[in-house]
């Protein structure tokens, strides 16, 4: 009986992504993750906990799992980004941006976190890349961002315009978190910075000056005594995703793509804060919140695949 002898398989190779698609997807990928991020420091600053904890449960864990990357780049330089700029660095998205950011909701509501946070990382990041980049605003890009800032509000709803004088030192605090984040990823674009690196060097940085001034003040017993399960969910999504992850995802698009377009992704964070809070909170977003949820995701993929 002769032999049958399959013809072999036809293979295909996929085109390589492109700069643009790559700094889509890592810039979605840090947006989902700082939606987890709102959600779940609302959750934890319900549970009790305080700013100093949140940054505690964020940057020492992600400075422990960052540490071999630090060590292998090389210490002495501080894995080749340089101890004056990774001091920097950590001074603008390390634990002084936790302390800022969580702080502000001791005197506002969780809607203007949610809303002028990236509101103003957003915009931030636009005028500073006009600024001191030398970029230009396309009409289509002006069209997105004002857009995903409509979409914003309606995310935030009334809450957002209910300020009053109470309210106004959490509101500052919240656009100056904002600002900060936004004045990082312009730097990282301007020293040119390997995502990586500069994430494993602020990171060992903040957790060795962080650690014993918190355990100094605050000890390990308070932490110790909130459920294991709430603490490991901080962890993993303070320490982990929003510590590490997401530092290195938005540090590489903004070099895929630069800081002006980068700066849109956090447009889309109370967008996705609501719908992860959803399961984590039980609260279900209306019709107002819905329809700032799709004005913001179809105002930032208008400006950030604008090409005139």
């Amino acid at each position: 009986m002769a032999k049958t002898i399959a013809a072999p398989i036809p293979t295909s190779h996929l085109p390589p992504l492109s700069p643009l698609a790559k700094g889509v997807a890592l810039g979605l990928s840090a947006a989902l993750i700082w939606g987890g991020y709102l959600a779940m420091a609302r959750a934890g600053v319900s549970a009790g906990l305080t700013p100093a904890d949140i940054a505690f449960l964020r940057y020492i864990p992600a400075g422990l799992i960052l540490l071999p990357v630090f060590l292998r780049a090389g210490a002495a330089n501080a894995a080749g980004v340089g101890w004056a700029r990774t001091a920097i660095l950590a001074l603008l998205v390390g634990p002084p941006f936790i302390l800022v950011g969580v702080a502000g909701y001791k005197f506002a509501p969780l809607a203007h976190g949610a809303a002028l946070q990236p509101a103003a990382l957003t915009l931030g990041a636009t005028f500073l890349a006009m600024a001191m980049a030398g970029e230009r605003l396309k009409l289509r890009q002006s069209l997105g961002l004002l857009a995903m800032l409509g979409g914003i509000a309606a995310i935030a709803g009334p809450d957002l315009f209910a300020s009053d004088a109470a309210t106004l030192p959490g509101d500052a605090l919240f656009v100056l978190a904002g600002l900060m984040w936004a004045t990082f990823g312009m730097l990282a674009k301007r020293w040119g910075l390997a995502p990586l690196q500069a994430t494993a060097a602020l990171s060992v940085l903040s957790a060795t000056i962080y650690a014993p001034i918190y355990l100094a003040i605050y000890g390990i017993d308070r932490l110790a005594s909130f459920p294991v399960s709430l603490l490991a969910a901080q962890i993993l999504v303070q320490g982990v995703l929003s510590g590490a992850v997401a530092v290195v995802a938005f540090t590489q698009t903004v070099r895929l793509i630069g800081p002006a377009k980068a700066g849109l992704f956090p447009a889309l964070v109370p967008a996705v804060a609501v719908l992860v809070g959803v399961p984590i909170t039980g609260e279900v977003p209306g019709i107002w919140q819905t329809a700032g949820i799709v004005l913001a995701t179809v105002g930032l993929l208008y400006s950030v695949l604008a090409k005139k």
